[in-house]
């Protein structure tokens, strides 16, 4: 399988400046006069020449620091009265500028300051990262189903590697995953190398992406980052997911006492427990092509940053984060966990974004979140074979009530269950928690299956132990098919399996720009226990179902039932 070396560009800017002693002749000089160095991935470096007056024995080099040192190295090679130094750097996959100082120092003449300025990334220029695969699961993890290629315009194919991921519990089947970094625009050569190809569906529909099919060929371009399901033939259950991530912004340095640093290979862990237990104010970095088979554990512990391209592959949970505050999940892939890809217990304070997730077990909930507030959750890609996100008050040893989260940018799809779960769970041993302050905007859902109907819903409030949910709004949500489900499910109620209590109330919930484009949905429902326990307040503004704006609820398939209260459509 052909590799290629991540390509970057860098500039660098050389700008020389002088330190002289006073009343001392100029007797050390750049006599090369090029104050502007260019630098492409691959290059050995650039030089700088430097004179004197008199025949050098001894010269002395020095990088400003430690930090400096990292990317920036400048090596000398002497000849009498000349040196030349060879200065280079190493990557950059930062959009900051870095800045080093050379210093050259000869016994008896003034010094040469060298000041070095190191860009980051520039988004405007194409460039494409391939992430290698660790030859310990080569095979084992590998999906033949597809080939698959990408390249920058006019540039040579580069082979992705096919990543196995089970989907579906009721069947489980092997899908493929690729994925890479890149900016600019792509090319992607997809080979399907069984059975032949008829139809070439790409969900979320929404994008508007096309395709060329020639033979068993799928050619498709993209402009920006994506997160996709390539479907052949209507197979959804061994489809290709598309992962195409903005380039990293940051890679920390491994030699950081407070970096965890997982590079490419395998990682298992090496305590008892089978974690990795992660302290505070660590940032844990998984490398493109790093493979960590493990659950990472956060319990009582504050500014903890999980960022890179790499992969949690068949843990336990991905995540567990209990009692702490400020946790960071950004860009990795979980794939097949036993149990929830994130479990968030009593935290303050998390961020999750461009989390990719695959699961198809039971109870393997994508983001699972008891008593959490303050939650940020953006450019998402969740199938799992059960809800993919959940959203309680306490359960378990986790405690409190419930507020301020936003849900933006996400793509769920629930094999089994719900997309989006709302407030079964709660303290009994009190008056019930408080659910509030929700924001859920810009949502593509693939699929929502769920077989009981008396807990059905891509978007279910299932409000028991005593919970109050209240503040919610939904806006500008795609549901593209439904195969046993409802729209919308807006009760309080008691689950004889669940729940200890009767919920207490649903208040001020706003739908807002949904749209449905499948068939067959159950009706939805909107109903409250007795006369203390209602649904009061909901407005379903512009739901359009199979291109038609509903003008009554009857036209809609959604059923208003008893103890409920200021319901409207508009």
């Amino acid at each position: 399988m052909n590799r290629f070396l991540k390509s970057s560009v860098f500039y660098l800017w050389a700008i020389f400046s002088f330190a002289y002693e006073k009343d001392k002749p100029a007797v050390m000089e750049v006599l090369q006069s090029d104050k502007s160095q260019h630098f492409d991935s691959g290059e050995a470096g650039k030089s700088v020449t430097v004179i004197t007056n008199r025949e050098i024995t001894d010269i002395k080099v020095s990088v400003s620091s430690n930090e400096a040192k990292t990317w920036c190295t400048a090596i000398l090679a002497k000849n009498q009265d000349q040196v030349t130094l060879y200065i280079s750097v190493t990557q950059n996959n930062k959009f900051t500028v870095r800045e080093a100082e050379i210093k050259l120092e000869y016994t008896g003449l003034p010094s040469v300051n060298i000041q070095v300025t190191q860009a980051g990334i520039n988004p405007s220029i194409r460039q494409l990262v391939v992430h290698p695969i660790p030859q310990d699961i080569l095979t084992s993890h590998h999906n033949d189903d597809y080939t698959v290629f990408v390249r920058l315009p006019e540039q040579e194919w580069q082979d992705l590697y096919e990543y196995k991921v089970m989907v579906d519990m009721d069947n489980p089947q092997p899908a493929s995953m690729v994925q890479f970094d890149f900016s600019g625009t792509v090319e992607l050569k997809v080979a399907v190398n069984k059975g032949t190809v008829s139809d070439v569906k790409i969900r979320p529909i929404i994008r508007g992406l096309q395709s060329r099919i020639e033979g068993n060929i799928i050619y498709l371009t993209l402009l920006e980052p994506e997160k996709l399901s390539l479907e052949v033939n209507g197979d959804r259950y061994h489809n290709l997911h598309i992962f195409a991530n903005e380039l990293e912004t940051e890679q920390p340095d491994s030699n950081d006492p407070n970096v965890v640093y997982f590079g490419e290979g395998v990682h298992d862990p090496k305590d008892s427990s089978g974690n990795f237990n992660i302290t505070s104010n660590k940032t844990v970095y998984l490398a493109p092509g790093a493979v960590v088979r493990g659950k990472f554990a956060c319990n009582n512990v504050e500014n903890v940053r999980f960022i890179g391209r790499g992969i949690i592959d068949n843990p336990v949970r991905g995540f567990e984060i209990n009692f702490s505050r400020n946790i960071e999940i950004n860009g990795i892939t979980v794939i097949n966990p036993e149990h929830y890809t994130v479990w968030g217990g009593q935290t303050d304070g998390l961020k999750i974004h461009n989390l990719k997730s695959f699961s198809c077990k039971k109870w393997s909930d994508g983001i699972d979140l008891m008593s959490c507030s303050n939650v940020d959750i953006q450019d998402i890609f969740m199938r799992n074979s059960d809800d993919c996100i959940a959203i309680y008050a306490h359960r378990w040893g986790f405690y409190g009530d419930v507020r301020n989260y936003t849900v933006k940018n996400a793509i769920l799809w629930a094999d089994v269950a719900h997309p989006i779960n709302i407030g079964l769970h709660g303290d009994t041993s009190i008056d019930g928690n408080v659910i509030e302050k929700l924001r859920f905007s810009d949502i593509d859902i693939l699929e929502h299956d769920e077989y009981y109907s008396e807990y059905q819903g891509c978007m279910a409030f299932s409000v028991g132990d005593y919970n109050l949910v209240k503040d919610v709004t939904f806006e500008n949500i795609r549901i593209e098919h439904i195969q046993r489900g409802q729209l919308f499910n807006l009760r309080i109620l008691f689950n004889t399996e669940f729940s200890l209590g009767i919920g207490r109330g649903i208040e001020n919930v706003t739908f807002r720009n949904i749209y449905y484009d499948g068939c067959c949905e159950n009706p939805s429902i909107i109903a409250g226990y007795d006369a203390q326990r209602i649904v009061d307040g909901v407005l379903f503004e512009n739901i359009v179902i199979r291109g038609k704006r509903i003008k009554s609820f009857d036209e809609g398939n959604i059923r208003v039932g008893n103890f409920t209260k200021n319901i409207t459509l508009k």
